[in-house]
């Protein structure tokens, strides 16, 4: 089953420093139907003015996965990190039993991130932080993961949740064969361009959530980019 979710249907949050799409319940966008996918609880698709940004706030109880397209963010938290987060970088945040943390562009360009979170496997897990140079955006042609808590792969962030996003730059014509379980969801995400996930025809900032397959064939009908995620097919609820 695909079920596809129209660029226009997101919410639209703005101010004068942020502009923000949210594909889930999120702040002031409430909506009892489409709360989470799986452990996956937020997916935020967010722009940053230059010399602006997320003053401290608290976090707990969640992995907290930020991957930046283009730009920089600068991070720090309770845990005594302070780093600069640039294009390629991907870094995972685990709130656990309680931090605080910022993020601020302090460049001159606008930075354009996503920021995912997940209900972790396990309650009460020591805060922890996690940063990695992936280089995904010159990707060509095949899924590169980013983020798992499925310790088959290597070389990537781990997250604690049984729970994969992948990464992909697909040239006209070109295909990808996700092999998935029929007990497991999947979210794909295109970022830009157009795609046909089996069969079912998505483009720019366009999203798919697929149940109940076996496997998933992403085909480009032109160059496109997107975000894939594979997540349990239960709802992690606490």
């Amino acid at each position: 089953m695909v079920k596809i979710i129209n660029a226009e249907d997101r919410h639209f949050s703005t101010a004068d420093w942020l502009k923000s799409h949210f594909l889930f319940s999120y702040a002031d966008y409430y909506d009892p139907a489409n709360m989470q996918f799986g452990p996956l609880r937020v997916f935020n698709d967010d722009y940053v003015a230059p010399h602006s940004g997320f003053p401290k706030h608290p976090h707990s109880e969640m992995e907290i996965i930020t991957i930046v397209l283009s730009g920089e963010v600068t991070h720090e938290d309770s845990m005594g990190n302070n780093t600069v987060i640039r294009a390629g970088d991907v870094q995972r945040m685990t709130a656990g039993t309680g931090i605080t943390h910022s993020e601020r562009n302090n460049g001159d360009e606008e930075l354009h991130l996503f920021q995912l979170w997940f209900l972790p496997n396990k309650r009460g897990l020591l805060p922890s932080y996690e940063q990695k140079h992936i280089d995904f955006t010159d990707s060509k042609n095949e899924l590169i993961p980013l983020v798992t808590g499925q310790k088959v792969l290597e070389d990537v962030v781990f997250m604690n949740s049984n729970s994969t996003i992948y990464y992909a730059h697909l040239k006209a014509d070109k295909e990808i064969d996700f092999k998935t379980f029929e007990i497991r969801k999947t979210l794909v995400y295109v970022i830009e361009g157009e795609l046909f996930a089996n069969g079912m025809q998505a483009t720019t900032n366009d999203q798919l959530r697929i149940e109940h397959e076996s496997a998933i064939l992403i085909r480009a009908s032109q160059d496109c980019s997107f975000i894939l995620i594979d997540v349990p097919g239960v709802e992690a609820n606490y």
